[in-house]
């Protein structure tokens, strides 16, 4: 190709590039234009209803009109921030082409350009033609850019309504541990050493994983209530139901100062998976396309025990299937019986390892299909390890023996692709194993996998787990319904479509179901009529679900801000301390401490 080729098709990238960024910016400034004007948070027809409620403070229509205006503005005004965030990283794109394609068209053209054109009155005037168009270009992208960050930050200046008070001054730093993966594994103390083998963790031959794989246990462990209630064995704790029995757990915590932050510990490979805790260990996963990875933490020091990669699985893709960047190949949670942890990746690969990181077992379970990837988190109870593997084509339950991995009982099912964790309720004395789909919400029995009860109540991309409480299971996922259901008879007991979560899964407690939503409202209902109780706004979106800890309800924003709630008809907020780091992972618990994963670090909050 010579120069003159080359020329030509840079020019035709520097067209390309300079539209794109040209439209990408008009539309931004428009978005912005729009957000700005409308304020949608501040609505005059909202303050004209609100005034006319005081006058009529009975007025059921009317608090019921005030309702659905505000709903609609606020989810307005997020899908116009979503709008505005993606065009910003859209028109940033567009900028860096442009910027490269023309400096590479000035130097090739530098490099034929005849001297005694320069100087030609003609060639001045295209110069400077040039030159004001890319002042003008330049004008444009900083006002677009400049649109994009006050749009984004345009939410943080509607302070809520309750407030928790002054921060205190800060008590202390934060020891940040940081890992690589060529550190060798620490001990919890000086006389409690971990073996490990002579290889790096990250070896991926044959051999390594035959020497660090293990025998089955020969005699099942035994998992009691006792165990699970005492520890945060799963994904939203004890049966996967958002509910810990553990106390005195803080409420006033400041991530930048460090103020009641015990240790962070920085996170090897990311993964959107939330901790689980088991006596003194924290366990958790991560994934590349290059590796999947379960870690096991000291949970009272932060030093990551050991390390594993699930590599080597008959069955496992030699690519990873393709997901979205808020999904990833470690979304679904792990999960631990006393003696094992168990982890699924979304490759399809399901793995399980003993407390010192000796590898037990594994399997794949085939390739999800699934256009996000897969997300659901494992549970285990009686002997078994309960998948929920819903997707495209071929979705099925599964219950795998604990000591070998082996299927007990695999049952089909008729839903479509779903992202939700299954949830044990325990039912007339007998535990269901609960998932949601779409369209269906169900139950199966846990000995033989023989569905117990269905209804076809959902619909869109469920991603949202269910719930159960006051003898009553729960389930709900927006652009579709909230449902409750009596899980003896398996009939609809109310329905509602209000306030509808799209990511967090709800919580029970005392009577009242509580819901985080994805355009910044919190909400509690009546659990046995479906009525409305009370609203919260909030000031980002959630994707961590609320969990109820020590008679108080927990629940972080993407922005890392949590807000702590006392439960009850009315919604009284404690406090509202930040972690400094974006959270989309949900918390657990121990006696006196929470564990969060943020979107860098795992941390562990307690008084000091």
């Amino acid at each position: 190709m010579d120069i003159n080729e080359k020329i030509i098709r840079i020019k035709r990238i520097v067209l390309i590039a300079g539209v794109f960024t040209a439209l990408v910016s008009v539309l931004m400034l428009f978005n912005y234009m729009q957000i700005r004007g409308s304020q949608p948070l501040e609505s005059r027809a909202l303050e004209l209803l609100v005034e006319r409620l005081s006058a009529e403070p009975g007025n059921q229509e009317l608090m019921a009109e005030i309702r659905q205006l505000d709903l609609l503005a606020r989810r307005a005004y997020f899908s116009s921030l979503w709008q505005i965030r993606t065009g910003g990283y859209l028109l940033l794109l567009g900028g860096i082409v442009l910027v490269i394609a023309l400096r590479t068209l000035h130097n090739l053209q530098f490099r034929i350009q005849k001297p005694e054109e320069s100087k030609s009155p003609g060639r001045l005037d295209r110069v400077l033609a040039q030159r004001w168009i890319g002042i003008s270009a330049l004008v444009l992208f900083l006002l677009a850019g400049a649109s994009a960050i006050l749009s984004a930050d345009y939410v943080s200046q509607f302070e809520t309504l309750a407030q928790a008070g002054e921060p205190e001054e800060a008590a202390g730093g934060i020891e940040t541990i940081r890992i690589t993966r060529d550190q060798e594994v620490a001990s919890v103390s000086d006389d409690t050493a971990i073996e490990e083998d002579a290889e790096p963790v990250d070896a991926d031959d044959e051999a390594d994983a035959k020497e660090t794989e293990a025998e089955p246990q020969p005699v099942p462990h035994v998992l009691t209530r006792a165990d699970v209630e005492q520890n945060h064995n799963a994904f939203r704790g004890a049966w996967g139901n958002g509910v810990s029995k553990h106390r005195n757990i803080p409420t006033d915590w400041d991530g930048e100062s460090g103020r009641n932050i015990l240790w962070k510990t920085e996170i090897p490979i990311h993964g959107y998976n939330s901790p689980v805790v088991w006596g003194d260990y924290l366990f958790f996963s991560g994934a590349t396309n290059q590796k999947r990875v379960v870690y096991a933490m000291d949970r009272h020091s932060g030093t990551i025990l050991w390390e594993r990669e699930a590599n080597n699985i008959p069955g496992s893709p030699a690519t990873p299937p393709r997901t979205t960047d808020d999904t990833g190949l470690a979304a679904p949670s792990v999960t631990v019986d006393g003696k094992r942890v168990f982890a699924i990746f979304g490759t399809g690969d399901i793995i399980a390892f003993d407390f010192e990181g000796n590898r037990l077992w594994a399997r794949n379970l085939g390739v999800p299909n699934n256009h996000y990837g897969h997300s659901s988190s494992l549970l285990t109870w009686d002997n078994k390890v309960f998948v929920q593997y819903d997707m495209i084509d071929r979705s099925r339950l599964l219950a795998l023996d604990v000591a070998s991995g082996e299927t007990v009982w695999e049952t089909p099912r008729t839903s479509d692709i779903s992202w939700a964790s299954p949830l044990l309720a325990e039912v007339n004395g007998q535990f269901q194993l609960v998932l949601l789909g779409h369209p269906d919400f169900g139950a199966y029995d846990i000995q033989t996998g023989q569905k117990l009860w269905s209804v076809d109540v959902m619909s869109g991309e469920v991603g949202v787990s269910p719930v159960y409480g006051g003898g009553l299971v729960f389930a709900a996922n927006e652009y579709a319904t909230m449902v409750a259901v009596n899980p003896t008879t398996g009939e609809i007991v109310w329905q509602d479509r209000y306030y509808l979560p799209e990511v967090a899964s709800p919580v029970y407690h005392d009577g009242l179901l509580y819901i985080a939503t994805t355009f910044a409202v919190l909400a509690s209902f009546d659990a046995q009529t479906g009525d409305l109780v009370w609203e919260f706004d909030g000031e980002d979106i959630y994707y961590s679900s609320p969990v109820i800890a020590d008679n108080k309800m927990y629940v972080f924003d993407t922005s890392g801000r949590a807000y702590i709630f006392r439960p009850g008809r009315e919604p009284e907020l404690i406090g509202t301390p930040e972690l400094g780091e974006r959270v989309y992972a949900t918390p657990a618990f121990a006696n006196g401490r929470i564990y969060i994963r943020g979107n860098k670090h795992i941390f562990c909050i307690g008084t000091q």
